[in-house]
């Protein structure tokens, strides 16, 4: 078993459902930290969600950040199993960045 550090990362230019991460197959990722920023000083708010398949799982909706503001989505690490793909949905476009912090276990 060997263990890779990675991120994901993304510049929510549009409000259209956009993947962040898809976990390869043979893996399991963890993701450590999510964190989203806003840099239009107006604040917004995002979803994510987890696919499996052809079923989609809701993890945060409307999700709301500050003005300028940072936060962090996770209190403690995601499984996401092989296959499995998160993505984010902002509201508005060009005011969120996401970051996740993904560790994978092949």
């Amino acid at each position: 078993m060997a263990n890779t550090y990675t991120n994901a990362k993304l510049d929510l230019t549009t409000t259209a459902v956009t993947v962040l991460y898809t976990c390869p197959i043979l893996t399991t990722g963890i993701v450590k930290s999510m964190l989203i920023s806003d840099d239009s000083g107006v604040g917004d708010s995002l979803a994510v969600t987890i696919t499996s398949g052809t079923e989609v799982f809701n993890l945060f909706k409307d999700f709301p950040v500050g003005n300028f503001g940072t936060e962090e989505l996770l209190f403690e690490p995601l499984v996401v199993q092989a296959g499995e793909i998160l993505k984010v949905t902002a509201t508005t476009a060009n005011r969120l960045h996401v970051v996740a912090s993904i560790m994978e276990i092949t």
